[in-house]
């Protein structure tokens, strides 16, 4: 699945739910995980991974372009880490 109207599809056909409902599913499950991660708390799907918030440190850069040392801000990323179940299924 690589768009988020084969990802409703999908979901729609498994659960036997209408592709409107399953669609307002999926933006509502985003819009949680979304307010969940700009607050700092970590979400954890079960069978798949844990959505955290990563602090990077400031580092020192280069402008491509130019060659010119800049300094690339602190900021807060998200990251993904797979259950064991999602690697086991990956990995044969």
């Amino acid at each position: 699945m690589r768009t988020k109207k084969e990802l409703i599809d999908a979901l729609a056909e498994r659960t036997q739910q209408p592709k409107t409902v399953t669609e307002a599913f999926v933006d509502a499950l985003g819009e949680s995980v979304q307010a969940a991660l700009a607050k700092g708390d970590e979400v954890v799907l079960p069978g798949l991974g844990k959505l955290t918030v990563k602090a990077k440190a400031a580092k020192a850069g280069r402008n491509p372009k130019t060659g010119e040392a800049i300094t690339i801000p602190a900021r807060k990323v998200p990251a993904f880490s797979a259950a064991k179940a999602l690697k086991d299924v990956v990995a044969d």
